[in-house]
């Protein structure tokens, strides 16, 4: 699969994400081979935990790499690159690196998202927006990914306005 096809497929699971009621955000983990191991969408509001209640730990980056730690040695995780909707979040940053995955490819960055943020009238996050190497420096990255970071904005924009809200 190309990385096109790859990028393409992380919108297509944050629209899922937001279809479903959750934030909109989607991620793939693909090893070395360019072979889809797994994907996911973020769940924060839909997914459950042990006791049936909402999770917010439920951040598809944060899901794939507890896959991998339990799926794939150590060598495997190395070699993985991990395709996401939007660049990492803290706590997902440290996930990934705590778990040895390797390169992560994001589409939109998560400065654009706090200034996105901002244009949308919605205040700060519980956490402060850091970029995956302020949390994990040894991690390789790349984004974000022009034109494609526009339709990721653009399910941002649905999430607080809805389809046919504030442009």
């Amino acid at each position: 699969m190309a990385d096109q096809d790859i990028l393409k497929l992380c919108i297509s699971l944050a629209k899922e994400a937001l279809d479903a009621g959750d934030d909109p955000f989607g991620s793939v983990l693909v090893d070395s081979n360019g072979k889809v191991l797994q994907q996911d969408r973020n769940r924060v509001v839909t997914g459950k935990n042990g006791d049936g209640k909402a999770d917010a730990t439920l951040h598809p980056e944060f899901t794939l790499a507890l896959w991998a730690q339990h799926h794939l040695d150590r060598e495997e995780r190395a070699r993985t690159t991990m395709y996401t909707s939007g660049e990492h979040c803290a706590m997902c940053s440290a996930a990934h690196a705590y778990c040895g995955l390797g390169r992560i490819v994001y589409i939109s960055s998560t400065a654009q998202y706090q200034d996105w943020l901002r244009e949308f009238g919605v205040g700060a996050g519980k956490i402060r927006p850091l970029a995956i190497n302020e949390v994990a420096p040894g991690i390789p990255v790349e984004g974000p990914i022009s034109g494609l970071d526009e339709e990721v904005k653009e399910l941002h924009r649905q999430k607080r306005f809805g389809s046919k809200g504030r442009s």
